[in-house]
């Protein structure tokens, strides 16, 4: 089976996928199975001879089909094929000397479109939400006429944004979509622009949100931004999977960073960047001088203050919008669960076993997902440990013991203070955990659960290798048998540290 990357614009034909499996032998027999599988696609991407269309590419691989065979090129079982579209604009010109349309009034205007489109009642639209779940409401209204009230559930777009976000919103064809403005005006004309763009089920909602309002029907008020955070997350909020639902569910997020080193320093500062609200920290080092080459939170001056003290200055003074609550004690096995419960995200940066085994329990534990990474010379590698909680819908992956049940024998992996570790490197393994916990607190992409991303940076290559959950694991299994944190240092083989003294080694 061939994987066929789709394109934005053809992801409604696909139902929202943005890749798909096909079978076939050549370019051309894996393209028509992927019609016959998903019609519509042939027309898009040929021409009346049945050629791929000159302002279409197809590769196979990293090469254009027209530098190898064409569409009688031949695909292994396991061959990416990418479709990628050329993207244009331009504006029809009058050069003809005909005299132009008299324009249309506002009247004339909406009654041609209220002619073309379906609206439906407030009433119609209530009982609707309550038989379907797959119903997609968008509020096109303006921040400040958002800001006095919303349709529960309801994504704000920007009018202008409409036709360039519906991709990423709507993930079936025939989906109903309900678009609502203030009266009901510029949703018929957004209703009439998506229909035209071949979107079946549009409907405009009648009377807009004051006719929902006006009949009593249930209302929510939205989180109410300041300008300085309208400003600040602007770029973000644009995004269609982030949006300004999508940033308050960051600022209401809370993130627990387990060592503040070369790790824990990317992650902390694009999650502060992000406006992620509450940022935890926890590490009893003080900052060195053999730090500061990977350890991008900390300056020269900063040598022998405790490093959660320094990094909680500044990712406040990059992002008041931030709480930082800060640790400055080592992790142990009678304050872990109490530490990391307050969370809801985890994220492990530290590069010792006893730490690395005691935080992936408490998370099992306490049903947290955990962002973990590690890194050693040139490599790096990042994966997601999620465990299931079954009453939302999450299902359950591999747990750090699934990977490996048993540390190895002390001496026998060496740390990066005795092997050594490329500055940069942390800088992008700790950026990828950060993007891993924005997505979980999102709810969006595809977290890498069951997946471990390894990176080699002197290859520049990047591979990811799919993991599988034990069901002998005796943590997350299906009959554990670790129902409580554990000796750690004891199972590890190495030294217990002294209560409360030892410092807590960050990568």
């Amino acid at each position: 089976m061939a994987t066929v990357y789709i394109p934005t614009p053809l992801r409604r034909l696909t139902g929202g996928q943005s890749k798909v499996e096909v079978p076939g032998e050549t370019v051309g027999e894996v393209l028509r199975n992927l019609d016959a599988q998903y019609p519509g696609i042939a027309e898009r991407l040929f021409d009346d001879n049945g050629n791929v269309k000159r302002f279409i590419n197809v590769f196979v691989g990293d090469s254009e089909i027209r530098t190898l065979q064409g569409l009688d090129t031949r695909v292994s079982e396991d061959a990416s094929i990418s479709i990628v579209p050329a993207m244009a604009g331009g504006q029809d010109g009058r050069g003809n000397g005909q005299r132009a349309p008299r324009p249309l009034t506002r009247e004339q205007l909406m009654a041609r479109v209220l002619s073309q489109i379906k609206e439906i009642s407030v009433q119609d639209l209530a009982s609707l939400l309550k038989q379907r779940k797959d119903v997609v409401v968008i509020d096109i209204r303006e921040p400040h006429e958002v800001e006095k009230g919303q349709i529960p559930g309801a994504k704000v777009v920007p009018r202008g944004f409409l036709e360039l976000w519906i991709d990423d919103l709507v993930r079936r064809p025939d989906q109903p979509v309900v678009i609502y403005c203030a009266g009901g005006v510029r949703s018929a004309l957004a209703a009439k622009a998506l229909q035209d763009m071949g979107y079946p089920n549009v409907y405009s909602l009648a009377g807009g949100y004051s006719a929902w309002e006006g009949a009593g029907l249930p209302t929510q008020k939205p989180r109410i931004f300041t300008p300085e955070q309208r400003e600040r997350y602007s770029r973000q909020v644009i995004l269609p999977d982030v949006g300004e639902e999508g940033q308050a569910k960051l600022l209401d997020a809370r993130v627990l960073i387990v060592g503040a080193g070369g790790l824990g320093s990317p992650v902390a500062l694009y999650l502060a960047a992000a406006g992620v609200g509450t940022i935890g920290l926890i590490d009893h080092d003080r900052v060195d001088l053999s730090n500061l080459h990977r350890q991008v939170l900390y300056t020269t001056e900063d040598i022998g203050r405790p490093k959660v003290e320094v990094a909680a200055e500044r990712l406040r003074a990059m992002n008041p919008d931030v709480n930082v609550i800060t640790y400055d004690e080592p992790l142990f096995s009678d304050n872990a669960l109490d530490i990391l419960r307050e969370y809801d995200v985890v994220i492990n940066g530290t590069d010792n076993f006893p730490t690395r085994y005691l935080v992936n329990d408490a998370c099992v534990l306490l049903r947290k997902p955990l962002v973990d990474a590690s890194i050693f010379m040139f490599e790096g590698q990042v994966t997601v440990y999620r465990p299931a909680v079954p009453e939302l819908g999450i299902e359950g992956g591999p747990c750090y013991r699934c990977l490996y049940p048993d540390p190895p024998p002390p001496g026998e992996v060496p740390s990066c203070a005795e092997a050594g570790v490329l500055g940069v490197l942390p800088g992008v393994i700790g950026t990828l955990q950060a993007v891993e916990a924005i997505k979980l607190i999102l709810g969006v992409g595809e977290p890498l659960v069951g997946r471990l991303l390894m990176y080699d940076a002197l290859s520049q290559e990047f591979r990811v290798l799919k993991v599988a959950r034990n069901p002998e694991c005796p943590v997350c299994g299906d009959n554990p048998t670790i129902r409580e944190l554990i000796d750690y240092e004891q199972f590890c083989g190495v030294p217990a540290p002294r209560p409360r003294t030892e410092a807590l080694a960050s990568a």
